[in-house]
């Protein structure tokens, strides 16, 4: 322990005789650090952005709508398309299998009044599963029950950006809003979910009983959408085929012929968005390594200069009993410090300039201790992988033609 304290003691001592060139380099490594860390703190904020919307999306969901799509995407008979039915949600329900629920779905658009205040925003008739299947939860007041859904009964719960528009401040539970001209007693509202990746308010909606729209607001049986739980995500692709094939024997479809219906499953969209982004990440990562590269191949000219310098120094030190193990260690040790230091410095110069860039252009970042500790040891093996060869060099010099250079 005496020795290495003593080593690295002389290695201090001769990168303070080179203040310059040592500062140099060192900052050459920390410029390398600071870029990598901020790099990868841009791509793991981009990816968990990704995984929270993936998380909002659903759970395992697969989402059936009315309407077949043509083949340019455009979907044909999106609203009042009478292929779905609320048999089409209950046969599924029954007769699938590794189904955790299954949710019938009306919506469109109403006027929503409330005292001399009103509002456009969309409805949902849905039932009580919605809220396990699209993973929303309820902020204030409950959700309403089957037993509202055989009633269908005039409650509903409203999104936070409703309760802005037409309550302010005050407290929309038990508060009765008009749909239209159906009198509704407000039971709940949804925590809010902001911004959807498209752009899409999340909380400018109404939920309702699926029968209370159908019987008492539309005047119309058939569905918009079925949203399907999957057990798992594993078994949402067998699930798909699945459905497809029970709804083309329901609707008599013939083979050859088109669906009536469009079968969805965002989750995989989001999926394949959170990989490009991974990979995206790896990529910006690999290319700020280059300027770790970069001050590596500084380490080792640096090196390889002072090692010229101090040939008679190696040589006055072998000749009095140093091995070459000695001599390699000690210039090692000093490529080592400055990797570590270079290190160090990248560290704190990452967190302030991720700082900047996050307040000045209001980037996301997300900085996380296992970033800092890899680039920390990614320093310091920079400076073992390329402080080698030098030391090693050093060491294996001939005692007595280092002491007769000049």
């Amino acid at each position: 322990m005496h020795y290495l304290r003593t080593v690295f003691a002389e290695a201090f001592r001769e990168l303070g005789r080179n203040k310059i060139r040592s500062a140099l380099t060192i900052l050459g490594i920390a410029v390398g650090i600071a870029a990598f860390i901020c790099v990868v703190a841009i791509g793991d904020a981009g990816s968990a952005k990704i995984e929270e919307q993936l998380h909002n999306l659903g759970d395992n969901m697969i989402w059936i709508e009315a309407g077949s799509r043509a083949k340019s995407g455009v979907r044909v008979g999106s609203r009042g398309s009478r292929t779905l039915i609320v048999e089409d949600a209950l046969s599924i329900e029954r007769q699938i299998r590794g189904i955790k629920q299954v949710v019938p779905n009306v919506d469109g658009r109403m006027q929503a009044v409330y005292g001399n205040l009103n509002w456009g925003t969309q409805y949902r008739g849905v039932t009580p599963g919605f809220l396990e299947v699209r993973r929303w939860d309820v902020r204030l007041g409950g959700f309403f029950s089957r037993e509202d859904v055989e009633r269908a009964s005039p409650v509903c719960v409203i999104g936070q950006t409703v309760v802005d528009n037409l309550f302010g401040q005050e407290n929309p539970i038990g508060k009765t809003i008009r749909l239209n001209n159906l009198p509704c007693s407000v039971i709940g509202v949804f925590a809010a979910k902001g911004v959807s990746s498209t752009g899409q308010d999340q909380d400018d909606f109404i939920v309702l009983p699926y029968t209370t729209v159908q019987k008492r607001l539309t005047g119309t049986f058939w569905l918009d959408d079925i949203f399907v739980s999957a057990a798992s995500a594993d078994t949402m692709q067998p699930t798909s085929q699945e459905i497809i094939g029970l709804l083309r024997e329901r609707h008599h479809l013939r083979q050859g012929e088109p669906d009536d219906f469009n079968l969805r499953t965002p989750e995989e969209l989001i999926r394949a968005q959170l990989q490009a982004s991974h990979l995206l990440t790896l990529l910006l990562a690999s290319t700020a390594s280059l300027s770790l590269l970069v001050g590596g191949v500084g380490i080792m000219n640096i090196m390889l200069v002072s090692i010229t310098q101090r040939t008679r120094e190696i040589g006055i030190r072998m000749a009095i009993g140093a091995t070459e193990g000695d001599v390699q260690l000690q210039f090692l040790s000093e490529a080592v410090i400055i990797s570590m230091l270079g290190g160090i410095l990248g560290v704190i110069v990452g967190i302030l300039a991720s700082s900047v860039l996050q307040n000045t252009l209001h980037w996301q970042l997300q900085l996380s201790p296992q970033i800092m500790v890899f680039a920390s040891l990614f320093a310091a093996g920079t400076g073992i992988f390329f402080g080698y060869y030098p030391s090693r060099k050093a060491a294996q010099l001939n005692p007595i033609e280092s002491l007769r250079y000049e």
